[in-house]
């Protein structure tokens, strides 16, 4: 009997209906917060000392509760109540006067768990996204106010809303001004009364009263910088604290990776992001300090954006907080343009192109002073290295090298900026040519086409540096003024035939190197011996060192590294700094390796038929070997002090001083350089020829 009785006791209790005292229980809460503002005498006690926290912590688990026992969809009378009354709009009216003290965080706390926990549909509600709008708006205008915890908390919850119904985002984004179009179907209906405005479209599509709306045909107006969820991120993704910020860029790149055209339209077209990420990159590039060195620049480890903070390897140095800083940034916006809707992608790559490559880094590069070029060059170099992004990387490619595809021709207006980095390629000051070979090493690693195709294979696909029609006749013209005596021996090689415009270049059917043996130009496989021997022969065994010293990979000497072909800087290989011959001979490896016949049909084969006042690789490094061989005779024990400076290099004795440090170390550029022209010819060379 007990237990029935209780039985029928506890359904009498469910049977009850709850609502009435969870109603009363939340508009008293209610009244006890304004009641609050009514009463209070003492307007220096923080809100967290109040039961204002209290009473919005009460308010929650009713509107949570309520909803668990109403059917999915259905609004009961606490949140009818909640718009009704327009709540949220009072509390962000409170959260934007911060009375008492510290109001604007409780507030920002109440609608991030009221929007997070409650499950009906309240976004679309006018009373709800018009004080969202406003909280926004004062998170953008407070940034370092002390409640960015609190506010990429709310901007994660909304995000989180937008993920669920992208539709959202232009309520997000743009308030009462975009309240137009038909309402969705699924939309829930918005409860009758005071205050209950629901979105234009909702009754019969007639907009509120004072709402005029936009067609959806209409012109889109120009971006806005009015406060929303972007600025708002925008502006928390430059906090100085880690996680805030690392927090607020996850949820940005969320928002421009909606799959919708409609949303990302939306985001380039009615909202700020483009303009305010690159002008934060902006920013970020001028901070960098005018006295940062450029080594530095180019030491320092590839930026990512999620380790803030980490200013990478290098070393301490003036400047690199702002180097790290404005590389982690570009790191980010590479993901964005990566991850984000194409529209999105394409409108970020212009803005940046526009703001950073052709308005600050474009007049920097084509200035005067030897330090302003060499620091803009390492900072653009750094920048290639950092860029990934498809339409990132295929706006700063033609921003480096211009759209051109056609051969280029003499008295042709060349792409200005192309033009002048290569020719810092060549440049009078060495520092300037390896910081220009360096850039240009770093743009040919890019998995871009266009990269290869216009600094060297638009030239070569009409193949004219091969000779057309007959040999030319014996005679050759004068020698080059440059020419001494005792370089007349060299006019007889037959492969040294770019100092003579007016000869053509007679293809022997026999290497003229005595280590080349007697195989036959017909023979695929015998052409291939040929090519890879020419190379290995070409320097003489009075300055071969290799096969003395231990055996060390080639990239103790040279890096792997890409580039354009620059013969002139191959000529002085002997004569300039190690590290610049470094470059060279690493650019032109790079290049020579690039999959394409052409090159290595130009670059790799020495039996060309060259066609007047063209030179080959070949045919430059027969003019080195000459040169060098000259400069053998007149150094005292030149193999022995060769060898040294090998050792030297190679770390195995300590690098004292020796006379003609700079030939010597050329030598071993030099022949290292030969060893691997002839790996690549022995994969890369045709058997039959070139094709």
């Amino acid at each position: 009997m007990l237990s029935r009785l209780g039985a029928l006791l506890q359904q009498a209790v469910e049977a009850r209906e709850p609502s009435v005292d969870l109603l009363e229980a939340f508009t008293e809460h209610w009244k006890g917060i304004t009641g609050y503002y009514l009463e209070a005498t003492d307007e220096s006690t923080p809100a967290k000392d109040t039961d204002i926290p209290w009473r919005l912590k009460q308010m929650l688990d009713i509107l949570v509760y309520e909803e668990k026992q109403r059917p999915a969809g259905e609004a009961g009378p606490c949140l009818e109540y909640l718009l009704q009354h327009k709540i949220l709009e009072t509390l962000s009216t409170l959260g934007k006067a911060e009375y008492p003290p510290g109001m604007r965080q409780q507030v920002l706390l109440f609608f991030s768990r009221v929007l997070g926990q409650v499950q009906h549909p309240l976004l679309h509600y006018l009373n709800v996204h018009r004080p969202v709008q406003k909280l926004l708006q004062l998170g953008s205008d407070a940034l370092g106010s002390g409640t960015e915890k609190e506010e990429v908390q709310f901007a994660a919850v909304l995000c989180a809303k937008i993920k669920q119904d992208p539709a959202l985002l232009m309520y997000i984004l743009e308030g009462k001004s975009l309240l137009n179009g038909k309402r969705p179907a699924e939309l829930p209906a918005c409860p009758e009364g005071e205050g209950g405005e629901r979105p234009q479209g909702a009754a019969a599509g007639v907009p509120p009263a004072g709402e005029a709306g936009i067609s959806p045909a209409a012109e889109p107006s120009p971006p806005r910088r009015e406060s929303n969820l972007i600025t708002s991120l925008v502006g928390l993704c430059k906090s100085q604290k880690s996680r805030v910020a690392l927090k607020a860029r996850e949820n940005l790149l969320f928002l421009v990776g909606l799959a919708q055209e409609a949303a990302a339209a939306r985001l380039v077209q009615r909202s700020a992001l483009c303009q305010l990420v690159t002008e934060h990159l902006c920013d970020l590039y001028c901070a960098v300090p005018a006295c940062t060195d450029p080594a530095d620049i180019l030491a320092l480890e590839r930026a990512s954006w999620r380790s803030q903070g980490d200013t990478g390897g290098g070393g301490a140095f003036p400047g690199k907080e702002s180097l790290a800083a404005f590389f982690g940034w570009l790191d980010y916006l590479d993901e964005l343009a990566r991850d984000a809707h194409p529209v999105v992608a394409d409108a970020v790559t212009e803005a940046v192109c526009e703001k950073l490559f052709r308005g600050i880094l474009q007049p920097q590069l084509l200035e005067m002073s030897e330090l302003a070029i060499l620091r803009a060059t390492a900072l653009l170099t750094g920048t290639v290295r950092q860029v990934r992004a498809p339409a990132l990387l295929r706006g700063l490619v033609l921003f480096l090298l211009g759209p051109e595809r056609q051969p280029e021709t003499p008295g042709a207006c060349p792409h200005l900026l192309r033009a002048q980095l290569i020719e810092h390629c060549n440049h009078l000051s060495d520092e300037i040519s390896l910081a220009s070979l360096r850039l240009f090493d770093e743009l040919l690693r890019k998995p871009h086409e266009h990269v290869a195709y216009s600094l060297a294979l638009r030239n070569l696909e009409e193949r004219g540096y091969l000779q057309r029609g007959p040999p030319a006749p014996e005679e050759r013209g004068g020698h080059e003024p440059d020419l001494d005596e005792d370089a007349l021996e060299l006019e007889e090689d037959p492969y040294f035939t770019d100092g003579f415009p007016d000869g053509g270049f007679r293809r022997v059917e026999k290497p003229p190197l005595a280590c080349l043996g007697g195989s036959s130009r017909s023979d695929g496989q015998g052409h291939a011996n040929e090519v890879v021997s020419s190379f290995l022969c070409l320097v003489p065994e009075e300055a071969k060192t290799s096969s003395r010293a231990e055996e060390a990979a080639y990239d103790t000497y040279v890096h792997d590294a890409l580039g354009t072909v620059l013969f002139d800087r191959m000529t002085r290989i002997l004569d300039q700094p190690y590290s610049l011959n470094l470059q060279v001979t690493s650019v032109l490896s790079r290049l020579a390796a690039f999959p394409h016949p052409h090159l290595h049909e130009y670059l790799l084969d020495p039996y060309l038929n060259l066609a007047p006042g063209c030179r080959s690789l070949f045919s430059v490094l027969v003019r080195v070997i000459g040169d060098l061989m000259q400069r053998i005779q007149r150094v005292p024990q030149f193999r022995a002090k060769l060898l040294l400076v090998r050792r030297q290099l190679m770390g195995l004795v300590p690098g004292e001083q020796i006379d003609h440090a700079t030939l010597f170390k050329g030598v071993v550029v030099l022949e290292e350089f030969c060893k691997e022209l002839a790996a690549l010819a022995l994969v890369k060379v045709p058997l039959e020829g070139p094709a």
